[in-house]
């Protein structure tokens, strides 16, 4: 047993957690539990849900030079992150049983728990994929982007119809690539801002709009993938589907190419600073259901081109919980609207029924931080294989201790109140699990 002593939720309330390590549980949320087993005082620390992040890519197999199971899911660990969903567009994509079962086995290499859903294609094989513990359908893509898996408006229905028999969410990737502005095209290499002008705003809502449309027609959940703009948003909501946003679409903007260059092409793109602005907005007011990285890692040596010719794709597993908790530090988020987008709402979303809050027989993924810690984001402190940041310089407050199923898989060396079980510094022993096995 371990005991979390006076730890404060999301919510306010002081509490003592107690931890059944051997069943990996929650035995226990009371203000005075007896004391049994080892303890930890948490006097002063927030103690939140694991982040679930609901949509990275961990480039295995296929890009192991970008990424690895091993090293996304230490990235994940350190962020606070405790379960994430691997999407299909890696090399081979994860389109039948053959594919899944590589995967598979890649991801026991997990420190974090996982789901890993399954692609579509032309040569797709639902039957082989949908035996397997698939999590989710997606990300469907509407227009090609990084594995150029983008398929027509008749597959994505054949594609919808079939995971609505199995219960599965669909997971869209909306643009439009036919409103794509050919005019942009035209610009310099040098003219990073040209690829928010050539993926325009409009394909995005005009895609999501459709999307919405065929789940509804099909009786389908719908969730709509790294929604840039405010009127994707507004338009996944008015037609019933679920969404999500990403750090990098929250925290940055087209003003920010300069700085970023190549490093901030991502698809769908930066966009104004004004839709921004109106994006954060609907992430504090509920409007959005969940904050998710997509997570996309390449090197230096592949972002290092003209705008044209660099790969889309950002990293950001390990930064988005701290991101987040620094706005709620500065009180422009609460810190239950902060467990609500990264930990209760993915859950509910994807039928995580065993996880996504600090309560008694659930699932024993917590996160521990002193919510006063804000510190400097640097890329060489990170963990994930591609060493860089598009947030390098901004602020964020980091975990002090990440549990994983009642295993400590992450513990900061300076602040941390105990150690992990394995004999890696500062990281445990790997004890990830597939979601849905």
């Amino acid at each position: 047993m371990l005991t979390i002593r006076n730890a404060t939720l999301a919510d306010g309330r002081q509490v003592d957690v107690r931890i059944d390590t051997s069943a990996g549980r929650i035995a226990g949320v009371g203000s005075t539990l007896t004391e049994s087993g080892d303890s930890i005082d948490a006097t002063g620390k927030l103690l939140l849900p694991g982040m679930i992040d609901a949509h990275v890519h961990f480039r295995q197999p296929g890009f192991d030079h970008k990424e690895t199971w091993e090293t996304g899911s230490r990235s994940a660990a350190a962020g606070g992150v405790t379960t994430v969903v691997d999407q299909p567009n890696t090399d081979p994509p994860t389109v039948d049983g053959e594919a899944f079962d590589r995967k598979a086995e890649l991801a026991a290499d997990s420190y974090v728990d996982y789901g890993i859903n399954g692609g579509v294609t032309p040569d797709w094989d639902p039957d082989e994929l949908f035996d397997r513990p698939v999590l989710a359908l997606g990300e469907v893509f509407l227009a090609d982007s990084t594995g150029e898996m983008g398929i027509e408006e008749d597959l994505f229905r054949e594609a919808v119809e079939r995971a609505t028999d199995e219960y599965r969410v669909v997971t869209v990737h909306a643009e439009d690539a036919d409103l794509f502005s050919e005019d942009a095209r035209e610009r310099d290499g040098d003219d990073y801002d040209a690829w928010s002008a050539y993926r325009t705003a409009e394909a995005e809502a005009a895609a999501v709009e459709r999307a919405v449309e065929i789940g509804a027609e099909e009786d389908a959940s719908i969730h709509v993938a790294h929604t840039s703009t405010p009127e994707g948003v507004d338009t996944a909501k008015a037609g019933g589907a679920t969404c999500e946003v990403t750090p990098h679409h929250l925290f940055l903007s087209r003003e920010d190419y300069d700085e970023l260059g190549t490093f901030g092409r991502m698809n769908p793109p930066l966009r104004s600073e004004e839709r921004r602005k109106a994006l954060f907005e609907r992430v504090a007011d509920g409007t959005v259901d969940m904050v998710a990285t997509d997570h996309a890692p390449h090197t230096r040596e592949e972002k290092d081109a003209d705008i044209w010719d660099a790969p889309s794709g950002v990293p950001g597993v390990e930064t988005v919980l701290p991101l987040l908790l620094e706005e709620a530090r500065k009180d422009n988020l609460s810190y239950e609207r902060v467990r609500d987008l990264t930990a209760a709402n993915p859950a509910d979303v994807f039928g995580l029924t065993r996880k996504g809050a600090v309560e008694q027989g659930l699932i024993a993924d917590l996160v521990l931080v002193d919510p006063d810690d804000s510190r400097e984001i640097r890329g060489e402190d990170l963990h994930s294989k591609c060493g860089w940041t598009p947030f390098e310089g901004m602020a964020g407050v980091f975990p002090e201790l990440t549990i994983v199923r009642g295993s400590v898989v992450w513990a900061d060396e300076e602040s941390a109140p105990v150690s992990p079980s394995g004999t890696d510094g500062e990281f445990g022993d790997p004890v990830g699990r597939n979601v849905r096995g």
